[in-house]
């Protein structure tokens, strides 16, 4: 194991060294025609954020710890993943361009260098047009990712109107408001939490529904927030169940005790707040003799993600009833099983894939690199009767910011 972790440090370095080879020599073309003053003071402060991104690079470990304060390590973090992205991006064009002039060469021992074009107009050639356009684009993406911090606490209200058949009467007009994914480890602002859940509470739901990851790992990345959610109130309830993030699974634990332990505190979080969590049961909720179900399932993945749930379980004595909630963390289990062996699930609702915080939302364009993995990833899905909405997230992970896919906040009219 030893010999394969060396390799995979040696991997990294090569890899970092070359992606910085290709960046430094962007920078120093990109400044060569300035004035020795003004190029030095360039290359001199490129250096130095690399030697910071190092520094950043080297103190992730610490950034674990729970004493390692939370503003600086969304700051450190979004500086790191930005400046990597961004190099590696230009160190891909101008690697592509080093493989189209390598093409070049070799085609011109068979062929005249005049038919062989090499430049884009007059004046510039391909590969100052490469360079110039990577240092561009690069540059561009790092603003954007700096500007999406802005954006972590941007609540979105995402007004959906469904119209199924078997609704039972009394139920036509009811408000349902989801919320997925709090990551009450990555928060640090509570003043922007609470105008979140003001936006919640305006929608004047009559059921509120909580689908997963409370926590980052820890139950005690919580504590400052319990009474802020403890505020989310609705006539027929506050339903919730738990995310993969809610199990600790990504973090050491001292012993299997000390995991369960946290687990358990979670769920009675969940209690203290005054929400319902659903561990793979139902629920009930009767108006003037018609009933619906509320389905919850612990985390059920069909990717790569620990599955703990039991859908037949949470099904048990809900087959007579009309019209059917299911709350389950992880989209892909949707396809997995809900849709090929409970057809009777009318809307599925979900959480997980925060729409990887990055990508376009537009009128006619919707992507995100998020679909490359999940086919249904943000927003509304049917297949025959059955619907599936996924939510973009509460909070945030990894990168702390949102970039083109908002933290939102979905009021689903059901009629």
């Amino acid at each position: 194991m030893r010999k394969f972790n060396g390799l995979g440090v040696v991997l990294f370095v090569v890899v970092i060294c070359i992606i910085e080879y290709y960046s430094f020599s962007a920078i120093k073309f990109s400044v060569k025609n300035l004035k020795p003053l003004t190029k030095n003071l360039i290359l001199g402060t490129y250096i130095a954020l690399v030697i910071a991104w190092i520094a950043t690079i080297f103190m992730f470990p610490a950034m674990r710890n729970d004493n390692f304060d939370k503003t600086w390590r969304n700051i450190l973090i979004a500086f790191g993943m930005g400046f990597l992205i961004t190099k590696i991006i230009i160190a891909s064009i101008l690697l592509l361009d080093d493989l189209r002039r390598l093409l070049y060469t070799i085609s011109s021992l068979f062929f005249q260098k005049e038919n062989l074009p090499n430049a884009v107009h007059e004046g510039m050639t391909r590969s100052e047009f490469m360079t110039k356009f990577a240092l561009a684009f690069g540059g561009t993406l790092f603003g954007t990712m700096l500007y999406g911090m802005g954006n972590r606490y941007n609540y979105k209200l995402r007004n959906i109107k469904l119209s199924i058949e078997t609704l039972p009467a009394s139920f036509k007009g009811m408000r349902i408001v989801q919320i997925s994914d709090l990551h009450s480890g990555s928060l640090t602002n509570k003043e922007a939490v609470k105008r979140g859940i003001d936006l919640i509470l305006a929608q004047k739901p009559d059921i509120i529904f909580f689908t997963g990851d409370l926590v980052n790992n820890k139950s005690d990345e919580m504590d400052d927030y319990i009474d802020i959610f403890s505020q989310l109130k609705a006539p027929l309830g506050v339903y919730s169940i738990l995310g993969n993030h809610d199990y600790g699974d990504y973090v050491e634990w001292q012993s299997t005790t000390a995991k369960n332990e946290n687990l358990n505190r979670i769920k009675s979080i969940h209690q203290q707040m005054g929400w319902q969590l659903l561990l793979n049961e139902n629920k009930m909720i009767e108006k003037s003799g018609e009933r619906i179900a509320i389905l919850g399932v612990e985390n059920i993945s069909s990717k790569r993600f620990h599955s703990y749930g039991d859908l037949s379980k949470a099904y048990e004595g809900s087959a007579g009833i009309p019209f059917k909630i299911l709350l389950s963390h992880d989209p892909s289990h949707w396809d997995g099983e809900t849709n090929k062996q409970y057809k009777d699930i009318d809307l599925t609702l979900s959480g997980h894939t925060h729409g990887m915080q990055f990508g376009v939302e537009i009128p006619w364009l919707k992507w995100s690199p998020v679909q490359y993995v999940y086919k249904q990833w943000a927003g509304l899905y049917q297949q025959d009767n059955q619907y599936l909405y996924i939510n973009r997230g509460f909070g945030f992970i990894g990168y702390p910011g949102r970039v083109g896919i908002m933290p939102e906040v979905t009021l689903i009219e059901l009629s």
